[in-house]
């Protein structure tokens, strides 16, 4: 198993120059994934601080890289239409020639849906647009002209065990959870029932995992728990890379 590493370069507190230059070191290190993430306020710190949009910042990351894969971490299916996103992914995808990466999730975070005018409804509401929303993106997909330059990798976020993970059996290619060894073991192992169900081998979605420490920590039981993907959070108004170096150096012993 191939070893990547991610991180999430998060839109809070730091002026878009500072953004920017973190994409730029990230591709400069070696970094295999720079994602961002979709919400309209910080999620901690200063409630009310500084903050981007998330998909205007995907389009300007395809222009301003050349090696490193992006996306978001993971996109709010409610605040698009899904043949929009389809598009609107479909056309990132064109501009990084063939880097981006379609993560998407129910949604949780109520303030955006309060001040945005966005309907919150309920976690069941939530998740079954998510799964009409997929089936959606993938057919707007096969109509669009241009086609997208590849088959464009679905990532979903979530351990919910009853819908999520269904859901990831049967339209992704990564998936995106957070929590420790046990968590991981015991929610990979039910999607790898969900996949004998949806008759989709295991092996064809990768598992994906947040880190916060060393890789001296756990990072050997996380690979031997099936993580492939290895993400790391970073915030504004300064982008801290040193855990990032560690984790590569990881990446590299192990591949």
């Amino acid at each position: 198993m191939t070893i990547r590493i991610g991180v999430q370069i998060q839109p809070q507190h730091a002026d878009y120059r500072a953004i920017r230059r973190a994409v730029a070191e990230a591709e400069e290190l070696g970094v295999d994934i720079a994602f961002n993430w979709d919400h309209f306020f910080p999620l901690y710190g200063e409630p009310d601080g500084q903050h981007f949009e998330c998909w205007t910042m995907l389009g300007a990351w395809a222009e301003a890289t050349s090696r490193i894969e992006i996306g978001a971490l993971v996109t709010c299916n409610s605040y698009r239409n899904a043949d929009l996103l389809a598009d609107m992914a479909r056309t990132v995808d064109h501009i990084s020639d063939g880097r981006l990466i379609l993560g998407i999730g129910a949604g949780w975070f109520e303030r955006d849906y309060d001040e945005y005018g966005y309907d919150f409804g309920t976690p069941g509401t939530r998740l079954a647009d998510l799964e009409q929303a997929l089936a959606r993106i993938e057919a707007r997909w096969k109509k669009l002209n241009p086609a997208p330059t590849r088959d464009i990798p679905i990532l979903i976020g979530g351990g919910g065990e009853k819908k999520t993970l269904r859901y990831t059996a049967r339209h992704a290619d990564i998936w995106h959870t957070f929590g420790d060894v046990e968590v991981l073991r015991r929610k990979s192992a039910i999607l790898d029932e969900w996949c004998v169900t949806e008759g989709r081998p295991a092996s064809a979605i990768q598992r994906s995992i947040g880190v916060g420490d060393s890789p001296d920590v756990s990072g050997e039981e996380l690979v031997a728990a099936g993580a492939g993907l290895f993400t790391i959070g970073l915030t504004g108004p300064t982008y801290d890379f040193g855990l990032v170096k560690e984790w590569l150096a990881f990446r590299d012993a192990q591949n």
